[in-house]
């Protein structure tokens, strides 16, 4: 008789010629996908709106912008909610809110759904068959864009900047990983080494070139889907925040709004809505990489794109929070994620927005005046899925765990306690 390992072999080779004949529609957009299984049907009219394309009408404090755009997806659950943050030790009389944008999706979430419903509306109106898109192992924009592209029935490559140690080896199923995979994200290792000679953007042209030579129809959504298109996403954020204002019993008028920063994008948006808007509000931002002065300049760029007409260095201020650098953190910045979760029940990611809180807290301790009596709206821009990165470094912060202890003298009967 065979034994169930020498089987393997044969039930592996079964299980890959098998189509799933379930699964099988017709596609709506020609393409020479790779995929083992055929795409779904495009999205057309859905329930409550979700993944519908929709015309988009910009804020009139901001139709003077160039250019507009026409349509946008239902990607996100929206509008996030804002509540009150119940941190100690705040400076006197300050409040402290939070705008859960962690909570815009679980697969597709955080910061980068707002960006990604005005950038695959342009790759479907271009007649796109596939995205391409660049981030680091772990980067949460990358796992949003491979589950949103799916969702809209286009595929996924995604270029993906890893050590040189590990760049020839199979990444492995770890937090955003796990769901690229699964949702049949093409992924394309590339040295970190590589990556700082070439650029993103080149090795997004070079990916290009090959899938059109392969008869594909590829869309490029920068890093961070952080490009003059993608801003919108968080002009339309302070729309929704000045309405959720509006409506609110206390009719709150935050002073600042504080975020981290790690492409661009985000930021961009958030302060020039807040500008133009009758929010009004200061705009902080900490940058998880790079340093301010590349942000500054970056951000000038995506605001000269929608022709704007103002500076950047007069709508924001971008202060340092890379600490050791991009995605790695100090044991006093992995303790600050998790006292945090344990005092207010929120989780932060340990390379965005933990970050910034960590930083905005010692800022607060060190220059109390500066934020004495403000209302402070802190946005939570996602990314959970980063701390499955960091389960060995955290380990040593967790306890609480013991074997329950239950007395011999405790009746004890087989089938009492059912396992369901």
């Amino acid at each position: 008789m065979s034994s169930p390992l020498s089987l393997r072999p044969a039930i592996t080779a079964a299980a890959a010629s098998y189509k799933f004949p379930l699964l099988r529609k017709k596609n709506t957009i020609s393409s020479s996908s790779s995929s083992a299984l055929p795409m779904a049907s495009n999205p057309a009219v859905q329930i409550g709106g979700f993944l519908a394309k929709k015309n988009y009408e910009a804020p009139p404090w901001a139709s003077h912008l160039s250019p507009l755009p026409k349509h946008t997806y239902s990607l996100g659950h929206l509008p996030t909610p804002i509540h009150k943050w119940n941190i100690p030790n705040l400076p006197e009389n300050t409040e402290l809110w939070i705008k859960r944008d962690d909570l815009s999706g679980m697969q597709l979430s955080g910061n980068k759904v707002r960006k990604l419903e005005f950038l695959l509306a342009d790759a479907v109106a271009q007649d796109a068959d596939c995205v391409i898109t660049v981030g680091g192992i772990q980067s949460n924009h990358c796992r949003a864009t491979a589950v949103a592209a799916r969702y809209l029935n286009l595929d996924c490559y995604l270029i993906l900047r890893t050590s040189k140690v590990l760049v020839d080896k199979d990444p492995g199923l770890t937090g955003n990983l796990l769901v690229e995979r699964l949702v049949g994200a093409h992924v394309e290792l590339v040295s970190k080494e590589e990556y700082a000679k070439i650029g993103s953007e080149a090795l997004a042209e070079l990916l290009k070139e090959r899938l059109l030579s392969q008869g594909r129809k590829p869309y490029v959504i920068p890093v961070g889907g952080s490009n003059s298109l993608g801003t919108w996403g968080y002009i339309e954020a302070i729309r929704e925040i000045g309405q959720q204002t509006k409506t609110s019993n206390d009719e709150i008028q935050f002073d600042d709004i504080v975020v981290a920063c790690g492409s661009g994008g985000t930021i961009a948006g958030l302060a020039l809505g807040s500008k133009l808007s009758n929010l009004k509000a200061k705009v902080h931002a900490f940058s998880v990489c790079d340093d301010p002065d590349y942000f500054y300049n970056y951000t000038q760029g995506l605001l000269d794109g929608l022709q704007a007409g103002v500076e950047t260095r007069d709508i924001v201020n971008i202060q340092d929070a890379k600490g050791l650098g991009y995605a790695m953190n100090t044991s006093e910045e992995l303790q600050f994620v998790k006292d945090i979760a344990a005092t207010t029940g929120i989780v932060l990611d340990p390379v965005y927005s933990g970050k910034a809180a960590y930083t905005m807290l010692k800022d607060m301790a060190k220059n109390p005046t500066k934020w004495e009596g403000r209302k402070v709206l802190f946005i939570h821009t996602g990314g959970l899925l980063g701390l499955y990165d960091k389960v060995d470094q955290m380990a040593s912060t967790m306890g609480k765990w013991q074997k329950m202890e239950i007395a011999e003298t405790i009746p004890r009967e087989d089938g009492t306690g059912k396992m369901f």
